[in-house]
């Protein structure tokens, strides 16, 4: 497995998203497991969760324990394994995603992942969505403050513009280190914020990466472009989608989400998938 750079960590050039494995549609827990394991196995090491990865209203958290447990049962070592979580995104129980920036949930939330995570002190905690209803500066200072208390080792974004990165990165004193955003070949808008974060040389994260849970059977047949590189390559279209997307900058690191083992068997391969410059520009253009 490649590697890239995280802040201070060094970690797999493909990741896994563990959304999948808790909300609806999820799968049972063994099957769960058996992907995040099968994920290790594969040699990656950054899995991304959330607080709000859950179904019903009484079991926040559902995906960061569901990932504490797998790393325990887990037979090799995961003392290289770092585990991302988010705040200030919540789900009431009735399908719907509400905004929580307010500084002082922020700061229980994250204390309450660390307790279900299991940790002494998150390796990375990120402002999952901004809240309209608080300025900005004034949630991620809340990450400033977990960062001096220890609480969280380093410290992320998500959905953020640019001015949003630079922002945090101030707040932060420059100790911004990722910023998780949408970005697939059918969403690209956040285009400007990656080039951004190479620039800047803070980890892009890549969320839905292959299109979203909805879209991504239907990636080769939407995005002929990339089918057709695949058919080269003899590979799945799903292995150059994130081989195109490491490729468009050394900070890139795909967050696909997961609840089988064979599709993170697979999303880990396109570490080693070597593109061509011609096919990196012809599938940008596509």
């Amino acid at each position: 497995m490649q590697q890239r750079t995280l802040g201070s960590w060094t970690v797999s050039a493909v990741g896994l998203g563990g959304m999948p494995m808790s909300i609806e549609g999820r799968p049972d827990e063994d099957r769960s497991v058996a992907t995040i394991h099968a994920a290790l196995e594969a040699g990656v090491t950054l899995i991304d969760t959330a607080d709000a990865y859950h179904l019903h209203a009484d079991e926040v958290g559902h995906n960061e324990e569901l990932i504490a447990r797998a790393l325990r049962s887990y037979g090799g070592d995961t003392s290289a394994v770092l585990v991302a979580t988010k705040g200030g995104h919540l789900r009431p129980g009735d399908g719907t995603w509400t905004k929580n920036g307010d500084p002082t949930y922020l700061k229980h939330a994250a204390k309450e992942s660390a307790r279900r995570l299991g940790v002494d002190a998150i390796g990375l905690y990120q402002f999952h969505r901004p809240d309209p209803a608080v300025p900005y500066a004034d949630s991620v200072g809340a990450l400033a403050e977990l960062l001096d208390e220890g609480v969280i080792e380093m410290a992320g974004i998500s959905n953020a513009d640019v001015a949003q990165i630079d922002l945090a990165n101030e707040v932060l004193g420059g100790r911004l280190v990722s910023v998780q955003n949408q970005f697939s070949p059918r969403f690209r808008s956040s285009q400007g914020e990656l080039e951004h974060c190479a620039a800047l040389g803070v980890a892009f994260l890549p969320w839905s990466p292959l299109g979203g849970i909805a879209n991504a059977g239907e990636l080769g047949s939407t995005h002929a472009a990339f089918q057709e590189v695949a058919d080269a390559h003899d590979v799945s279209v799903y292995q150059v989608t994130l081989a195109w997307e490491l490729a468009l900058a050394p900070v890139v690191i795909p967050i696909p989400g997961a609840s089988r083992p064979e599709s993170i068997r697979d999303s880990a391969r396109a570490a080693d998938l070597v593109l061509t410059d011609d096919e990196v520009a012809r599938l940008s253009a596509a």
